[in-house]
């Protein structure tokens, strides 16, 4: 088990060292000169110089590349052009918003698809079953960003009952701030929903189809015990797999309904860096999605030894 575990953290620590590096060269590689590109081309030749000390232009690439390491490893991601404070505290603010917006979503995601899935497998081939395909099926067709249009006109422009965008800040209260978050959740959790329900339907039909499960059927357990005791704890596996690949899209996927409802979150901030040719925030706000992408994916790892007895025993 440790030593799994061990193996695990080096090849994360390997895996996290090699984006870092594509990363970067990626923006070291783009057409034309970063400065220029930051300020634009009416930009005096002095301020161009000035912008590309302070960038550390003039310098080698790969000492450019172990001092943004650097900094990562201690927490200084450099100083953004736009706004003039340290991209961190930037991240920070706007992962207020996100990370709240993400676990709202999933929350919302997996209280929809396990009973619908788990219900539909239970009761598959029957009307149960064609009724939960067809809204899991609806529910990933439909964009987004259309529901989210879709809730603010009815709930906040028709009935008044909801905002229809802004963020008035955790220091307004918890109420009002997540208030603020009700209806963009909604409109990232559907589709994953929709994906979650499939995933789950298949996971647990195919357990239900299982010898273990005959044989504490034949016992004399009740129909509702076997299905949840049993067959859903051993499906859970695929189904935390797709919960982690849905919680990093959730985080970095939030850029059109951040937008949508004008909420100062993460996905907002690199759009914002986008359009300003911020290339410090750009780097940083990457290599974060990134990053959280891998973590995620290495706690979901961790997370089968816990759920799965026969692979701690491979571990073993």
């Amino acid at each position: 088990m440790t030593a799994l575990l061990l193996r695990r953290s080096a090849s994360l620590f390997l895996t996290l060292l090699a984006v870092s590096g594509l990363i970067f060269l990626v923006m070291q590689v783009l057409p034309g000169d970063p400065a220029a590109i930051m300020l634009g081309t009416s930009a005096s030749a002095d301020t161009l110089a000035a912008l590309r000390q302070e960038l550390g232009l003039d310098q080698p690439m790969l000492v450019r590349y172990l001092q943004w390491i650097g900094g990562l490893a201690s927490g200084d991601l450099g100083t953004s052009i736009t706004y003039g404070v340290p991209v961190a505290g930037l991240i920070g603010e706007r992962l207020a918003v996100t990370l709240p917006l993400a676990f709202i979503a999933i929350l919302l995601s997996v209280a929809i698809a396990l009973p619908l899935g788990v219900l539909s497998a239970a009761k598959r081939n029957g009307p149960v079953d064609y009724i939960a395909g067809f809204v899991s099926q609806l529910f990933i067709a439909v964009p987004g960003f259309w529901v989210g249009l879709l809730l603010a006109l009815v709930f906040a422009v028709k009935l008044g009952v909801m905002p229809s965008g802004g963020f008035p800040g955790w220091q307004a209260g918890f109420g009002p701030a997540l208030q603020a978050l009700v209806l963009p959740a909604i409109a990232l959790a559907l589709q994953q929903a929709g994906v979650l329900t499939r995933v789950t339907r298949s996971a647990v039909a195919e357990v239900l189809g299982e010898d273990f499960v005959r044989t504490a059927r034949a016992k004399g357990l009740p129909k509702r015990v076997t299905l949840w005791r049993h067959a859903v704890r051993n499906a859970l596996v695929p189904v935390v797999t797709i919960l982690g690949l849905q919680f990093t899209f959730l985080i970095a996927g939030a850029v059109l309904i951040e937008n949508v409802f004008n909420l100062p979150g993460l996905g907002r901030l690199a759009y914002q860096a986008l359009t300003q040719r911020d290339l410090v925030v750009m780097q940083d706000v990457v290599m974060f999605f990134a990053g959280l992408v891998i973590l995620v994916n290495f706690l979901v790892d961790m997370s089968y030894l816990i759920l799965d007895p026969r692979l701690r025993e491979a571990s073993r």
